[in-house]
């Protein structure tokens, strides 16, 4: 079992002029003390429900690229990126660009996307949910070929794109890999089965992804697929750093579900969270 970072807060003491130094010192005391990856949300306004739309909120690639120069290690990848945000075509050509700068360390975390205000408030088209999920599967289609020796066009219902160059290729090998989030049960986790390496459940307790694991073995069964060859991940719900105990313990029953990362959001000062966090490091990787 592994550990993420979800970093998802940036309302931090000292107001603006201290993101910078604080989101770097989180990232790099995350990569010193074994951290699997560092995750940011893709957002441009904060989520509604966590705290004012109005609070801080970065760019998600922008911020990755200036931690891929900070970190030696950590899977850099957004939580996740919505399809609706960027073209698909550049998508592939940010994460390329950060696979490259990394070393080899992008993944691209996608999915449906669904906060709507941001949106209207911006002017970006927000399309209805049967339609961007014919996008986020034409997006895959694209990143996977652009990420492969296929150089020609693509012609689809959404997007057309007369050459699909993409130069330099990424380091990771054979492609960077791909992670689909979401908690859909027929369109998000036949996606997963289909095209994915990787997914995060979005569930919130043990028995609701019990339920998702079973559903999206499945959609591998339907697709021809090991399940055994997505990895699953989740974002934990809990005080990880209050009651390490019983986190463990959860751990323990979601690697029994075939889940090998457990994301955590850092709460308070995310440096010092980290740091605290990455005791559990060395005891989740005995487990699983």
């Amino acid at each position: 079992m592994e550990l993420g970072i979800h970093q998802i807060r940036f309302d931090f003491p000292g107001g603006t002029e201290s993101i910078a130094a604080t989101v770097a010192a989180t990232a790099k005391t995350a990569d010193e003390v074994g951290v699997a990856s560092f995750t940011f949300m893709d957002h441009w306004f904060q989520m509604e429900h966590m705290a004012p739309a109005t609070d801080p909120m970065l760019e998600g690639y922008t911020a990755l690229g200036y931690i891929a120069g900070l970190t030696q290690n950590m899977r850099l990848s957004l939580l996740v990126t919505g399809v609706t945000y960027r073209h698909p075509g550049l998508l592939a050509k940010i994460v390329t660009t950060l696979d490259v700068l990394s070393g080899g360390r992008a993944q691209l975390g996608i999915g449906a996307a669904w906060y709507e205000r941001e949106h209207v408030a911006l002017g970006v088209p927000f399309p209805p949910v049967t339609e961007r999920f014919e996008r986020l599967e034409e997006t895959l289609q694209i990143c996977l070929q652009m990420w492969s020796d296929d150089e020609g066009p693509f012609d689809g219902k959404h997007y057309q794109l007369a050459e699909t160059i993409c130069r330099p290729r990424p380091l990771s090998q054979p492609r960077p890999p791909i992670l689909i989030g979401g908690g859909g049960e027929k369109k998000t986790l036949r996606l997963v089965a289909k095209y994915a390496d990787a997914c995060n459940l979005f569930a919130f307790d043990y028995d609701e992804t019990a339920r998702k694991v079973a559903i999206l073995d499945q959609h591998c069964e339907n697709e021809g697929r090991d399940p055994n060859t997505v990895k699953k991940t989740v974002l934990y719900i809990g005080d990880p750093i209050g009651a390490p105990d019983k986190f463990l313990a959860d751990a323990e029953r979601y690697a029994g579900l075939g889940v090998s990362l457990m994301d955590l959001a850092p709460q308070g000062d995310p440096v010092e969270f980290v740091a605290k966090a990455g005791d559990l490091v060395g005891r989740l990787s005995d487990i699983g």
